[in-house]
């Protein structure tokens, strides 16, 4: 069975399109409070919680990830940027995983996976530091053969498949270029010794050629179930997709 983890940054996106100004993050007139969401998705059905605290804080903000590292029934994953800051405050959450994403203030979403080769000193310093903490790394790379190689060096045993060019070109040519590579880049992880996870760009329709990808643990997606969400409730959403997943 292939895990999902539902990401609820569009969530708290909505929240501080009013209430950034408000100096509360839940409660009385703010909502909707991101976490309340989260335990809704785990009830029908998420196995995981990912949120992605940026550095600008333009949707989730730090008290929600505190929120939600003391529930004792989440299983958290954080994605976060490479840097010193942010391994200092994961180090005190100690969330169940975390995923080192590329992180750009001019870019709206996350776009394109984590070039470990050109980072790699400052990887290999978060990676030690979290597998010393007993917390899960994941990288967030592009299916190429250099990153998934590194990746395993740096002794990280997750890696996530960035999704987001094959979702791109999903009514185009290029398409199965891109389902070919990411096919590729799985088996090359798992002959790694590494697990695959994989997201961004994820929806109801490109899932039933991407749950095809081989050796696939869990896949992230957000926008697409908080999209869905707005039409058939939160509980719909979550549940169709793990249907559509595990089919």
């Amino acid at each position: 069975m292939i895990l999902l983890g539902v990401n609820i940054d569009h969530a708290a996106t909505l929240r501080q399109a009013r209430y950034r100004q408000a100096g509360v993050t839940h409660g009385g007139y703010v909502e909707p409070d991101p976490v309340a969401i989260a335990f809704r998705c785990e009830r029908a059905g998420a196995d995981g919680i990912t949120v992605h605290l940026r550095e600008d804080r333009r949707h989730i903000q730090d008290e929600d990830v505190w929120r939600l590292g003391a529930s004792k029934t989440t299983r958290l994953n954080l994605e976060m940027a490479c840097t010193p800051a942010m391994t200092e405050f994961a180090l005190k959450l100690k969330p169940h995983s975390v995923c080192l994403v590329p992180e750009s203030r001019e870019e709206i979403t996350t776009e394109g996976g984590l070039d470990v080769v050109k980072h790699r000193e400052k990887v290999a310093r978060c990676t030690d530091a979290m597998n010393a903490a007993g917390i899960k790394t994941s990288l967030f790379i592009d299916a190429d053969e250099p990153q998934i190689a590194l990746a395993a060096k740096l002794g990280a045993p997750w890696i996530e498949l960035h999704t987001g060019a094959y979702a791109n070109a999903y009514y185009q040519p290029a398409r199965t270029d891109e389902f070919a590579r990411l096919c590729r880049g799985a088996e090359q992880g798992h002959a790694a010794g590494l697990v695959v996870n994989a997201g961004h760009g994820i929806n109801y329709v490109n899932i039933a050629e991407v749950r095809t990808i081989p050796h696939l643990h869990e896949l992230n997606i957000g926008h697409s179930i908080i999209s869905r969400a707005l039409f058939s409730g939160i509980d719909e959403a979550v549940s169709t997709m793990k249907q559509l997943m595990n089919p």
